[in-house]
């Protein structure tokens, strides 16, 4: 090789790598504006209160921050002194020095979120501006996200941070930091429902013709994958992305498969059904059935009258002739009538026996060791060793893995407490709730009760009884778990009171009922079905006269003012019931 190929092969090579180091850079450029945080809000400094059918703001002492004289007040972000008031539908920001904030719009709205599970109601960063008839998005500082050029934005459903922006009669998506990841150019747009942690959901979108809407997909980064040429689409949602993209799309009345780009089962199909445990996809052709891999691999031709996937197991019937298979489609040898369900434990298996009369539950092991009879009507695997079971007699209690009678077979309710391992159980008769620990140890037994479940511990409550138990089932005080507090609340002779650390009663007992203090340090005390409020001091701020629904539980003040959820999530403070 002469000098002046080397030259030039190393001027090739470095181009090559530089278009490699380019593209790396875009492409981390492109993540870092496509992936977002949602902003958590625990520390509330402010609420909406109303009066005389009007709405202001008001701190956490109870103190006006602002006036009620607005048709509807909505405070997007209660640790951020930016409200949004309403006069005549019009949209004006306020700070806690009651100025008008962002004057240089003509109206400022919060987005409401759309299916999304969450304690706010609205997107807590940023707010929606209005100039000139046309759309944007700003901070709470002002600083701008979107330009105002758009005919309409909303939140985008099922997922915060994510907005539907509109434009000349098309939609599309763009995110909180003012990224457009999906153009204005279609008709319809959708999430495709893949709602898990990695947050790389992608979109369906849907061009309208003659022949009424065509649909594509174009994943979390924008990028169109598969054109719009389909009838319908719908992601698997039950398959991480990491495996790929996986879409079921209908052509024309026929089904098949896509992953990534590709077609990995072709559109030749009625009808595909995936299923999350056996990882396999059933097929239907005419009327007769068949099975698939996740890379498309037939498994189960397509002879078959009829195939239904049980736990691990497929179910196969053919003129008459029925067989069990497996996942990578080797027939097995299990009865038909008989199903394994996997559980959360690799240590176990549920089994399902059907009979003449019914379904009967029972449990193996990981050796397929038949380790509790299956002579139960129902069971659930709990936690640990444990399952919950439901005898012939209709009564639930819980067993071990060796079918000992735990909690005895004689429940109306038994259930896990959801993010413990701890059992709650109901006899209905009496109104009776118990509570388990996780060694299964009763801690508690209690009438007409109602179970709190709050992150690190449980409240049990009556009207004359208070419980708490930590993660463990381990009972813990009052005082130690609102150490912080001053006061806390007691019973004594049927009448509640409040007492101080050294159990020195500083409220006196006339109370039917009494909360403990909330973090902005005020209590609630029930007295002839009325409530009212009293401070860390002990000092009545509001004697009782409100009336409160009962399915709103517990009341709860912020100074004068009682909570009320109106039921349809908007919560606001008053003292006009």
């Amino acid at each position: 090789m002469n000098k002046k190929s080397a030259i030039i092969i190393l001027v090739v090579l470095i181009i090559i790598v530089g278009m490699l180091i380019g593209f790396f850079i875009k492409d981390k450029i492109n993540e870092e504006k496509i992936n977002y945080q949602i902003e958590k809000v625990s520390d509330y400094k402010y609420f909406v209160f109303k009066s005389n059918q009007k709405y202001g703001v008001i701190d956490t002492s109870g103190k006006t921050i602002i006036d009620a004289t607005y048709d509807k007040v909505e405070i997007p972000n209660p640790s951020k002194d930016v409200f949004i008031c309403y006069k005549n539908e019009k949209g004006l920001a306020m700070n806690a020095n009651n100025q008008q904030l962002f004057s240089e719009y003509n109206s400022i709205e919060s987005i409401q979120l759309v299916n999304v599970v969450t304690d706010l109601l609205y997107e807590k960063s940023v707010l929606k501006s209005e100039k000139n008839g046309k759309y944007g998005l700003i901070d709470f500082s002002g600083k701008k996200v979107l330009n105002t050029e758009y005919d309409n934005i909303k939140g985008f459903s099922g997922i915060e941070g994510l907005f539907q922006i509109e434009k000349d009669s098309k939609v599309g998506v763009a995110n909180l930091k003012g990224t457009v990841i999906v153009k204005p150019e279609y008709d319809t747009v959708t999430s495709d429902n893949y709602f898990n942690d990695d947050m790389k959901h992608g979109y369906i979108v849907g061009i309208k013709n003659e022949d009424g809407y065509k649909y594509g997909y174009i994943n979390y980064k924008g990028k169109l994958i598969v054109k719009e040429e389909y009838n319908d689409i719908s992601r698997i949602s039950d398959i991480n992305t990491k495996e790929g993209i996986f879409l079921i799309a209908a052509k024309n009345g026929q089904y098949g498969v896509i992953k990534n780009k590709k077609n990995i089962i072709d559109n030749e199909y009625q009808s595909i059904e995936y299923d999350k445990t056996a990882k396999v996809f059933i097929v239907q052709r005419g009327k007769n059935y068949g099975v698939a891999d996740i890379s498309g691999n037939i498994l189960i031709s397509t002879e078959n009258t009829k195939i239904e996937a049980k736990g691990e197991y497929l179910y196969v019937e053919k003129n008459n002739i029925r067989e069990v298979y497996d996942s990578n489609g080797n027939k097995v040898d299990i009865e038909f009538n008989k199903s394994i369900i996997p559980t959360s434990n690799e240590n176990y298996k549920i089994t399902i026996t059907s009979q003449e009369n019914g379904n009967y539950y029972g449990v193996i092991d990981n050796n397929n060791k038949q380790i509790i009879d299956s002579e139960y009507i129902y069971i659930e695997y709990a936690f640990d060793q444990y399952f919950i079971a439901c005898g012939r007699n209709g009564k639930l209690g819980v067993i071990d893995s060796n079918g000992k009678n735990i909690i005895e077979l004689k429940y109306d309710l038994v259930q896990k407490i959801q993010g413990k391992n701890m059992i709650q159980s109901l006899l209905t008769d009496t109104n009776t709730t118990e509570v388990y620990s996780e060694n299964m140890k009763k801690i508690c037994e209690m009438k007409n009760a109602t179970l709190e479940n709050n992150n690190d511990y449980i409240k049990v409550y009556c009207d004359n009884e208070i419980k708490y138990f930590n993660s463990k089932g381990e009972d813990i005080s009052s005082k130690e778990l609102f150490a912080n507090n001053k006061l806390f609340a007691a019973c004594q002779d049927g009448k509640w009171g409040y007492v101080d650390a050294n159990n020195k009663k500083t409220v006196s007992f006339e109370y039917d009922y009494a909360t403990e203090f909330n973090k902005y340090g005020y209590a609630a005390v029930k007295k002839d079905e009325k409530w009212g409020a009293i401070d860390e001091n002990g000092r009545i701020i509001a004697e009782p006269h409100f009336e409160l629904n009962e399915i709103y539980g517990e009341a709860d003040f912020i100074g004068e003012y009682i909570k009320v959820n109106n039921g349809s999530g908007n919560v606001y403070y008053t003292k006009d019931i």
